[in-house]
């Protein structure tokens, strides 16, 4: 299925994101990713939706039913060729030095913290794609905690 992001821009009011969670959920998808934060006006927040379809006539539909709220300023539907998609993990690993080191040529990342010789916990930000591939070659076995930011977008 094709990952789709829709942007919208919507007045910061209680109930809002609740009102576009129960529209998704209603029509039966499955949303990946959810992250909204401020944005640069005041009293508007900005949220950004992943999820995956194929159907066009579908995605349309969830554009134009968003558009219809009342609390909602604008809504569209980013192209990933006209668009940087991204988020972060921070990922608690049971690792040494060294085995953690080994992944800095492939992977950019931060040790936050050392809680241990073998306890560390890291930051890596980036796509989805980069994320999850540095968390296969990392080894599960090596994963004892994982926290993801959820996707967020913006145009080019």
């Amino acid at each position: 299925m094709k990952r789709r992001a829709i942007l919208a821009f919507m007045l910061d009011r209680p109930g809002v994101l609740q009102k576009v969670s129960m529209l998704i959920r209603k029509k039966m998808y499955n949303v990946d990713t959810l992250t909204v934060c401020n944005s640069r006006k005041k009293g508007i927040s900005r949220m950004t939706i992943t999820l995956r379809e194929d159907d066009e006539e579908k995605v349309q539909q969830i554009l134009s039913q968003l558009e219809k709220f009342t609390e909602v300023v604008s809504v569209k539907e980013l192209d990933t060729d006209h668009s940087y998609w991204r988020e972060a993990a921070i990922i608690k690993v049971e690792a040494d030095d060294e085995h953690l080191e080994s992944f800095r040529k492939d992977y950019t990342f931060e040790i936050l913290d050392h809680k241990s010789n073998e306890i560390h916990i890291i930051q890596i930000a980036g796509s989805t794609r980069r994320i999850d591939a540095f968390v296969k070659d990392l080894g599960e076995e090596h994963i004892i905690e994982i926290a993801r930011t959820g996707v967020t977008a913006l145009e080019k």
